[in-house]
């Protein structure tokens, strides 16, 4: 049975929202949800927070949330992963963006692989259809254009594609789910930032712009990543409907 590491990245220094991984939402902390998730997914062999500050391994502590410390100097969170990975051994990592609390335990099992080598160097990211025409024009919402067979030809913070020889399509967005075998985690350290990376600010261009396939895998999930403090009083709103519902709980 392949060993799977699922790792949540949590800096502290954010530059739009600093130490919002341990933003209180509903009396637990952020990560403590994302957390909650991923350990609830089939196939999750071990869980850890990755961060940079001792702010949030002490948050860690209290709600007994496994971490591993990560050098400030991770300026991507392919970076912080890397380095997870020389620390603890896994056939695939999972990562699930730490700012990402309404992420459903099945979005993170559909990226779960199945009759991949653990030795190949592969990568999936997970994308959804786009709900909200609204986020068609939102740059912090992430656009994805793939070939017939699912793996990513280009991303862009702008709509693609555009619509001019027909309207009767759907937008497809990035999910803040991966999957990456170590071997493509040494691929993404060893190669420098590129230009479209640079262009666009998205590290998945480290893969594309180098001929290095990323499957994009369909997933049905509940996304609202948390960028503002606005964007946390709307997740708090929609978490304290599903504790009311008896949808979630705190335990």
């Amino acid at each position: 049975m392949n060993k799977i590491v699922g790792v949540i990245p949590s800096r502290y220094e954010s530059t739009r929202f600093p130490g919002k991984g341990i933003a209180d939402i509903c009396g637990r902390p952020m990560i403590w949800w994302v957390y909650k998730s991923l350990i609830r997914a089939n196939g999750i062999t071990e869980a850890y927070v990755a961060t940079d500050d001792q702010r949030v391994t002490n948050v860690c502590d209290i709600y007994d949330i496994p971490w591993v410390m990560t050098s400030k100097d991770c300026t991507t969170h392919l970076e912080r992963i890397y380095e997870v990975s020389t620390k603890i051994d896994a056939d695939f990592y999972i990562n699930i963006n730490g700012d990402e609390p309404l992420i459903e335990s099945s979005a993170i099992e559909d990226l779960i692989p199945k009759n991949v080598d653990p030795q190949s160097s592969y990568f999936a990211n997970g994308m959804m259809v786009l709900r909200d025409p609204i986020d068609a024009f939102d740059s912090s919402k992430i656009k994805i254009a793939t070939d017939m067979a699912g793996y990513g030809m280009y991303m862009a913070r702008s709509p693609i594609p555009f619509p001019k020889g027909r309207s009767d399509f759907e937008l497809k967005k990035f999910v803040g789910v991966q999957c990456f075998t170590k071997s493509a985690l040494e691929f993404a350290k060893k190669t420098p930032r590129g230009y479209l990376e640079s262009i666009e600010d998205i590290d998945e261009f480290r893969f594309l712009e180098n001929n290095h396939k990323v499957k994009f895998v369909m997933t049905n999930a509940t996304t609202l990543s948390v960028d503002t403090p606005k964007d946390l009083e709307k997740v708090r709103n929609i978490i304290a409907k599903k504790l009311e519902s008896g949808e979630l709980s705190i335990n």
